[in-house]
């Protein structure tokens, strides 16, 4: 009680779920004494940011709510520029300005798109059934589904993506990011012109298929474990040694990264300024994305950490020469299972 404001005219609710007797669910369907609590700290994770920023420091430790109110609560603004300044290797790249982090759920709180600046987030599709079974391999840009797991993490990353009014939502062609765009696009606030629910927010009633940011194609290697491809010749692609990329069509990071990064600037050309969109993609795909916009090489692109379902924030200018990462990877926490995230 003592973390509620006297009387907030409004709280946004707007990705907590949920949900109760699913496979892969680790917790019950019994609403125990610890799940109401979860339950009650995800509400209090998605306040809006006027009182969300009231938690916090640049430390990221957590603080009650003043019992006077919210006019001295410093700015979202102010204390992001503290937090970026105090923050210090998160992330291995030049361009980082991180968003502040929840205490509860490490969420990120984030400023209204800056003016003149393009917002984009990154999703990478929920975890696959791996088509070695119980022997990973690698697949790349093979059509392999999601499992009932990788189903549930999507519709979890479409639900935290419902709090922001997106003008587009791209996809891969692949089908397990395809599953994840509709995801996305289906849990998007419906408003009319006053401002009430009526008519979707996007651009468009689909998703936007882009052909670039299609997995990278591991070629000959597809159907290989990583022991079969040898340790040392992936260290070696890794560090974009060309000579050892895979036959029958495989791609390397440096042409993933080109086709990948003009597919991101057409999405980013369709984007109004002041405006947000979304592409759910691929591991390699937002790697690619992720190190252009961090200042970094293709041959760091490997030691990016990605999660399955994970979500992404890049804003860029509208001339879209200068990048800032707000967040890398984050993954709403909803009780589900760890995915398998081996091979890929």
């Amino acid at each position: 009680k003592s973390l509620l404001p006297e009387s907030p005219s409004h709280y946004s609710l707007p990705y907590f779920s949920i949900r109760h007797r699913h496979p892969v669910s680790r917790h019950s369907s019994a609403m125990s004494p610890l799940r109401l609590r979860l339950l009650f700290l995800g509400a209090m994770s998605c306040w809006q940011v006027e009182y969300a920023h009231a938690f916090l420091t640049p430390s990221s430790s957590t603080r009650h709510l003043p019992s006077h109110g919210v006019n001295e609560i410093i700015s979202t603004k102010s204390l992001l520029v503290r937090a970026a300044a105090e923050t210090g290797g998160w992330v291995g790249g030049k361009n980082a300005a991180p968003a502040i982090m929840y205490e509860v759920d490490d969420i990120p709180i984030l400023d209204p798109v800056p003016d003149g600046y393009k917002r984009l987030f990154l999703v990478r599709h929920g975890e696959v059934i791996n088509p070695g079974g119980d022997r990973p391999v690698f697949y790349g840009a093979m059509d392999v589904p999601l499992s009932p797991l990788g189903e549930m993490e999507a519709i979890e990353a479409g639900s935290y993506l419902s709090k922001y009014h997106l003008q587009h939502v791209a996809s891969s062609p692949l089908s397990r990011a395809k599953f994840g765009a509709r995801q996305v696009l289906a849990r998007q606030p419906l408003i009319d012109d006053e401002g009430s629910s009526a008519n979707n927010n996007n651009d468009s009633n689909d998703i936007q298929i882009f052909e670039g940011f299609r997995e990278l194609d591991r070629g000959a290697w597809c159907g290989l474990t990583l022991d079969e491809i040898g340790l040392d010749k992936m260290a070696r692609f890794d560090a974009c040694d060309e000579t050892v990329t895979p036959g029958d069509g495989g791609e390397s990071y440096p042409t993933l990264k080109t086709r990948v990064l003009a597919a991101r600037d057409e999405l980013l050309e369709m984007t109004d300024a002041g405006r947000a969109s979304a592409v759910v993609s691929h591991l390699q795909v937002t790697r690619a994305v992720l190190s252009d916009a961090l200042g970094m090489d293709a041959k760091e692109m490997a030691g990016l950490k990605i999660a399955t379902a994970s979500v992404t924030c890049v804003d860029y200018s509208g001339d879209g020469k200068e990048a800032v990462v707000r967040f890398q990877s984050f993954k709403p926490e909803c009780g589900l299972e760890e995915s398998k995230d081996g091979a890929n």
